[in-house]
């Protein structure tokens, strides 16, 4: 080999590795241990998840305050986090990202689960979950100021309201209530309920789809949700689609997820999925469905194009539960519970080579998860 063809395979790899280098990115998630008081926030080098830091979280050190949901603001600056356990109400806690360290908190309902944040208003939305009142309890969204950390308003639902999440354009806020076997869309901007829908792919739409719900009596939909029979389908969760067109609600009871038009207001599609599906997220090119199999512990990973499963991995361990999918759509985290002493785990998955890449393992009962940053 001449001296010239030596310098340039020479330059060639001294290039190749600075393009790797540049190319690598750290990605940064936050993840709750429900039955450790704490989250964990964990890195991501493309390779090897890394369990960063343990926060310990909740202000009662011999009691289980049950860290359930967890937000991060759209800014970066700050985390939110639901305890759902309380006496006998639950808080939304305010954090600092990077010191993690506590702002402020404020006393919602009974407890309070998963949330979002609107880009429109800036405000926070988190269902009150009432798992420790009656299934035929009525139950509500509680709207929150993150900056001053008060609740403005509360918005009647359904029974076990769940799946807190927002269009991306931050106009309308979704939720499903499991024991009411409903989708709910309020208003953001006047914080008003305006459509239900049924999630059941059996029924077209129910007597109040497509009205303004705006002054209708609340006791009498508390009376009407009391007196008939629980939904088959127990919806979870909710999720939109980057265009804000569609909407994707997984149905845990009936083993379903159901694609919902948002302008026409109906299912359009079903996909049948593997065993108690529990939550769901869209990739943010639109290629991409995410459904955690919770039962199955198992997560399987649909092309929206084709409404096709393209693969479906087994976790770890069982009782599988939340997914958060990188910006760029390349990983999906995913939390899995595990059972007994066990502990949890953040489980992370290639889209692109449609295999596991990476574990690490975190506090019991790993539930909540939210993407924080990605760095260069």
């Amino acid at each position: 080999m001449s001296r010239n063809m030596k310098r340039t395979v020479q330059f060639i790899f001294v290039i190749t590795i600075i393009i790797n280098s540049l190319s690598a990115r750290d990605y940064y998630i936050y993840c709750t241990a429900e039955s450790e008081d704490e989250v964990a926030l964990i890195r991501f080098d493309g390779k090897v998840a890394h369990v960063e830091k343990r926060i310990p979280v909740g202000v009662w050190p011999v009691e289980i305050e049950g860290p359930h949901g967890i937000s991060i603001s759209p800014d970066g600056d700050y985390w939110y986090l639901s305890m759902a356990h309380g006496m006998p109400y639950g808080h939304l806690y305010k954090y600092e990202t990077g010191t993690d360290k506590m702002v402020d908190r404020v006393e919602l309902g009974l407890f309070p689960a998963t949330m979002g944040i609107s880009n429109a208003t800036g405000l926070l939305y988190i269902v009150n979950f009432n798992l420790h009142g009656g299934h035929s309890e009525v139950s509500d969204v509680s709207i929150v100021d993150p900056d001053e950390m008060i609740e403005i308003e509360r918005v009647e639902t359904g029974i076990m309201p769940h799946g807190s999440r927002l269009l991306n354009n931050g106009l309308k806020h979704y939720s499903v209530a499991m024991m009411s076997g409903e989708l709910y869309e309020i208003d953001a901007m006047t914080m008003e309920l305006k459509r239900t829908l049924s999630t059941s792919p059996m029924k077209k739409m129910n007597k109040h789809s497509g009205h303004n719900m705006k002054g209708m009596n609340h006791s009498k939909m508390k009376m009407n949700s009391m007196s008939h029979n629980m939904p088959a389908e127990k919806p979870t969760w909710v999720y939109p689609h980057p265009n804000d067109n569609f909407l994707y609600v997984v149905n845990n009871g009936t083993d379903n997820v159901v694609e919902i038009d948002v302008n026409k207001w109906k299912i359009t599609r079903t996909f049948k999925t593997d065993k108690g599906p529990y939550n769901c997220e869209v990739s943010e090119d639109g290629k991409y469905l995410v459904v955690t199999y919770k039962s199955a512990a198992k997560t399987g990973v649909w092309d929206l194009a084709t409404g096709k499963e393209i693969a479906k991995f087994k976790n770890t361990r069982k009782v599988t539960h939340g997914v958060v999918i990188s910006p760029d759509s390349r990983y999906a985290f995913v939390s899995v519970e595990g059972i007994g002493k066990e502990p949890g785990a953040v489980e992370i998955f290639d889209l692109k080579k449609l295999k596991a890449v990476a574990t690490a393992e975190i506090g019991k009962q790993a539930g909540g998860i939210a993407f924080w940053k990605m760095d260069n």
